[in-house]
């Protein structure tokens, strides 16, 4: 397995699946989800309270089908996270699953905030002080104590000083649109981005100032999917992953197949962009700092784009190249 520089962009498009869900093993098994980078099994919000026990025994079973598969640490095997519910959830889902454990790239951890961070992490701490290769977390920020504008910025300042002492298990850092949306009973309609939504905007704009300049942090959630990516659902969700990838972020949570393809692909660079980057890296001008594109039509300054040259080339190598 790469390391978590390079994973952390591998992510890419998250689908969830109940652990329930049929088929699960056979989806993965056989490429059955065109595009799918990496998949969330879900023990939280998608199982009722009565069927957790059957969702952890069902969990445990398709890790272990799955281990032949995944040892062979291919890249064509999609990166697996369980999504728990809470920090004593965490634990004792571990050692649950017991070895099925090192088939997984880590754990979701849902509602991040000041309430359990500690636990969260002391948690994780401990998982991987008894397993063999690193066990990665994905916090989630959607918790209504984020929303105050009031305490915010300090809110998440305080997480982010906390996350900075297990930098080395945060994979990702994500955002919940909709949790954030249902605060103030609010749901984007279909030609509207998450942008649109001021007072969520906000919410999220504030945990990329944070965030972003030291994680990868990935986009909300788009709640409206189709068989033709013609179709409105489509264009919403093309335009809400262009304004992503303006502000910052990078990969976004997936809820149906039929929008993995359009993550996928939004995740793809340029020929200009990765031509640049390669520019960039490999500098070879001497004293100058500065030198024009590659194409001739902006200006590239090795001191500047540096981080932004690191990214598009690794993207550029998992999601391939736009002509």
């Amino acid at each position: 397995m790469k390391d978590r520089d390079y994973l952390k962009y591998r992510v890419g498009g998250l689908l969830y699946m109940p652990a329930l869900q049929e088929n699960i093993i056979e989806k993965i098994k056989n490429n059955g989800v065109p595009y799918l980078t990496s998949v969330a099994l879900c023990l939280e919000d998608a199982i009722l309270d009565e069927s957790l026990g059957e969702a952890e025994t069902e969990l445990k079973f398709i890790l272990e089908e799955l281990c032949p598969l995944y040892e062979n640490n291919s890249e064509d095997n999609p990166l697996l996270f369980v999504r728990v519910r809470s920090p004593e959830h965490l634990r004792h889902v571990a050692q649950f699953l017991g070895n099925a454990q090192q088939t997984l790239t880590g754990y979701i951890l849902p509602k991040f905030d000041l309430g359990n961070a500690a636990a969260y992490l002391n948690a994780i701490k401990a998982i991987n002080a008894s397993t063999e290769r690193t066990i990665y977390i994905m916090p989630v920020l959607e918790s209504a104590m984020l929303a105050k504008v009031a305490k915010r910025r300090k809110i998440l300042e305080e997480l982010k000083n906390m996350l900075d002492g297990f930098k080395n298990f945060v994979l990702n850092v994500r955002v919940g649109g909709n949790d954030f949306s249902n605060l103030y009973g609010l749901r984007r309609p279909i030609h509207s981005t998450v942008y649109d939504v001021g007072v969520v905007r906000d919410i999220l704009i504030d945990i990329l100032n944070v965030f972003a300049a030291d994680y990868t942090v990935s986009g909300p959630v788009w709640e409206y999917f189709g068989d033709n990516n013609k179709d409105s659902w489509a264009m919403g969700l093309k335009r809400e992953l262009e304004l992503d990838r303006i502000n910052g972020f990078i990969g976004k949570t997936a809820i149906h197949p039929s929008q993995l393809p359009l993550i996928y692909d939004s995740l793809r660079v340029s020929k200009a962009d990765y031509e640049d980057a390669a520019q960039i890296l490999n500098w070879s001008e001497g004293k100058l700092g500065v030198e024009k594109s590659v194409a001739g039509n902006r200006m590239n300054e090795v001191k500047t784009h540096g981080k932004w040259a690191r990214r598009i080339k690794i993207l550029g190598d998992i999601y391939g190249v736009k002509n």
